[in-house]
């Protein structure tokens, strides 16, 4: 039981260790970048289909 505990604490500092390196690795401003650009496009995205759907709406309306 107790070589049980020791095994799992080696295996937690292990992927502990193996997440902060990734971690430190990351390019964080191309990140940024990417996720700023994403939310942009989104919201253009967003606002197309509420007015295609405005649109939409108002033609089914008339007929």
């Amino acid at each position: 039981m107790k070589t049980e505990s020791i095994q799992m604490d080696k295996l937690s500092s292990n992927v502990l260790l193996a997440g902060c390196i990734l971690m430190a690795n990351l390019d964080w401003a191309g990140i940024a970048g990417y996720a700023l650009k994403a939310a942009i496009g989104g919201g253009i995205w967003l606002a197309y289909k509420l007015a295609a759907d405005r649109i939409e709406r108002t033609r089914q309306k008339k007929q």
